[in-house]
């Protein structure tokens, strides 16, 4: 009765159509108002102290009404209790993150051969817990033990190997020139790491955006607070297991909880914040990071466009971009949000990707190797993307299982509810322009996009879309594999985030680059000192032109 009368009001606010079952259309009118709930940004409660609990709890026995819609009512114990949980809460990061800053200050993870002792004995932790990890995201998303070690658990160790060979070099000072008003004297840079960090993960690669942060940290030298998501909840256990048998809470500590525990971390202040998830709450990241001054680094998202050329391998094209869309059910930032495709092949290209579906994605609803959406909440969601008059394939899905099948929509437009926002999910809609200058017209006003891949044997196009393209990174003929290179940085633009990481960017990310002059002290030239005499002027203008 409740989903019937929740349909209502869904179908009556333009959220959905009548022919979507009542259990769904009320799923997104629970969606819309959790959407609204976040907008209205009412901050969670911190900063409760003992002299307040008495005043407080008297207050909400008053307010208490048995004729409210409430599941619940408090009695005054429990109030209290609830009330003194909180300042618990408070207290105890009060103290982890003095505890940090202490262990930081002692300057222990200065030490090279520490961070690489650390690093090497975090590789061996995660090779031992390998089963463990797996099974945790084969329970939270569905990933087959293959896909867990190539897409999470490889990257991570391959890193780290990364970081043990070049770790070295990264942090010994660089020599460089020094002008010659400064005469006699040495400069350099010294990368330094920030201190006391908090990485907060999302839940579509939990373990690899977890750890593959806390490896760039660990090897710049910081001290760490993670902060995994609580939608992969068997991962985020495993997780804190894992480090705990690894690392002292001093130098590594991680903190499981909720959205509003995320929020509360934010209220403390750090030395750098590293964020990944989606633009919204990311925008809330920064505001909270820029009270008190905290560098931040933002991995985010967005609608990532595959631009197919006239000139292509089609078949070829198909193939990748079918592996790049549906691996981890789409639920990838870096996954090919839609096609922008020529209308002259428009057919063959439905034809190969319904062919590559087919061999690559067979039978996909029961499939158990097929990863199933995170929960029920982005499930609904992504079936009130899929416009039934536009699919041409897929649309099925499983309910119980939380698994949709590969989907393609068909001559989609930037109006259709689909293309307002990121998918990330497995569908796939297809977008067709006439000619080559349009994709400069389609793109040009649209927010940068985290990834961007062309598919191309027009050197010209290429490299023009390349360069007038504003986007965070990308592929040529291929899709995604670019963030799994240690030699190149990844990381958004504009909407698409702020900052990248990996291999040396990531080391890069979580230090200080410091600027020194080693000035010498065996020559003191007189031109800078007051007063200023007329030779002197001459000579500046000599060294400074």
């Amino acid at each position: 009765m409740v989903h019937k009368k929740l349909k209502n009001i869904a179908v009556y606010c333009n959220l959905c159509t009548k022919e979507i079952s009542a259990k769904i259309a009320s799923g997104i009118l629970i969606d819309k108002i959790r959407k609204m709930n976040e907008l209205m940004n009412i901050p969670p409660i911190t900063c409760i102290e003992e002299k307040d609990i008495s005043k407080m709890e008297s207050y909400d026995f008053k307010e208490a009404n048995p004729l409210y819609p409430v599941p619940r009512i408090m009695d005054l114990k429990e109030i209290k209790s609830y009330y003194h949980k909180l300042m618990e809460t408070r207290i105890k990061m009060d103290e982890i993150i003095q505890r940090q800053r202490e262990y930081f200050q002692s300057g222990i993870t200065l030490d090279i051969n520490f961070r690489k002792e650390m690093l090497s004995k975090l590789y061996k932790t995660i090779k031992d817990y390998e089963d463990e990890i797996c099974t945790s995201l084969k329970k939270d998303l569905n990933k087959s033990f293959d896909e867990s070690y190539m897409c999470e658990i490889g990257l991570c160790l391959s890193e780290i190997t990364y970081m043990l060979k070049h770790i070295k070099s990264f942090a010994k000072k660089q020599r460089v020139l020094s002008p010659l008003a400064q005469f006699p004297s040495s400069s350099y840079t010294l990368k330094v790491p920030y201190g006391t960090v908090l990485i907060i993960a999302p839940w579509n690669y939990p373990f690899l955006l977890a750890i593959e942060p806390l490896i760039d940290a660990i090897a710049a030298g910081n001290v760490c607070i993670i902060k995994p998501s609580e939608y992969a909840p068997e991962t985020a256990k495993t997780i804190e297991k894992m480090l705990s048998s690894c690392f002292e809470d001093k130098y590594v500590k991680v903190i499981n909880g909720d959205h509003n525990v995320s929020k509360s971390l934010l209220n403390y202040k750090y030395d750098f914040i590293f964020y990944t998830g989606g633009e919204s709450v990311g925008k809330e990241v920064l505001k909270k990071a820029a009270l008190n001054l905290t560098p931040a680094v933002l991995e985010l998202g967005g609608k990532s466009p595959c631009i197919i050329d006239t000139d292509v391998n089609l078949k070829l094209a198909a193939k990748r971009i079918i592996f790049g869309k549906f691996l981890n059910a789409g639920q990838t930032c870096v996954a090919p949000d839609y096609i922008l495709c020529p209308r002259a092949l428009k057919n063959d290209l439905k034809k190969e990707l319904i062919i590559q579906i087919k061999k690559q994605y067979n039978d996909a609803l029961n499939d158990e190797t097929y990863v199933r959406i995170i929960n029920n909440k982005h499930f609904i969601r992504l079936l009130a993307l899929i416009n039934k008059d536009k699919v041409i394939y897929g649309s099925k899905y499983d309910s119980d299982k939380l698994k949709i099948e590969p989907t393609i929509l068909d001559d989609v437009s930037f109006d259709d509810t689909v293309m307002k926002e990121e998918i990330f999910g497995p569908i796939l809609p297809i977008v067709y322009y006439d000619e080559y200058a349009d994709i400069f017209k389609i793109l040009t006003d649209k927010p940068h996009p985290l990834a961007l891949y062309i598919f191309s044997n027009n050197k010209l196009h290429i490299a023009e879309i390349s360069k007038r393209i504003n986007y965070g990174g990308g592929c040529i003929n291929d899709t995604i594999i670019h963030l799994a290179s240690n030699n190149l940085p990844f990381g958004g633009v504009g909407n698409s985030g702020i900052g990248n990481y990996h291999g040396k960017y990531g080391f890069d990310a979580f230090s200080h680059t410091k600027a020194i002059v080693d000035k010498k002290t065996w020559l003191d030239l007189p031109m800078r000192y007051h007063p200023y005499k007329k030779n002197n002027a001459k000579l500046v203008r000599i060294f400074l032109k």
